[in-house]
């Protein structure tokens, strides 16, 4: 059994991976945070050169609406995916998945609802003399 920290390293370790393969690059920093029965996920760094390219060059809520659409709809179709992932680490069930991202930091955030609090144990505490 993990303890809850390191439940929230092996999600990023996990989420990191599927961007790299799933999207073609990987996010620059990935932060995981665990919250009663929410699971937080924060990708910063994750807009490829097309992407940022795309959103410079059109109107900017054209380019804005355009990538979002795109990535949602990616991230709709690798649901599947996600929830497996997810629920190895974390031994829940998804019960819902949100997601969106920012063309002006490069930032993206996934919430994952879970169908309950994942059980993980307290870490052992160090003994000082």
């Amino acid at each position: 059994m993990m303890t809850q920290g390191e439940m929230e390293a092996a999600v990023c370790e996990g989420i990191s991976k599927f961007e790299q393969e799933y999207m073609g690059r990987g996010p620059k920093e990935v932060r995981c945070f665990l919250v009663g029965d929410m699971l937080l996920v924060r990708l910063q760094g994750v807009l490829t050169s097309a992407e940022q390219h795309l959103v410079k060059t059109l109107a900017p809520e054209k380019g804005r609406d355009l990538l979002k659409d795109v990535r949602t709809q990616l991230i709709e179709i690798a649901r599947p995916t996600l929830e497996i992932l997810i629920e190895k680490i974390t031994g829940t069930k998804i019960i819902s998945l949100h997601h969106d991202i920012s063309t002006l930091t490069g930032e993206e955030v996934v919430i994952f609802t879970l169908a309950e609090t994942p059980v993980f144990r307290t870490p052992a505490v160090s003994r000082s003399r």
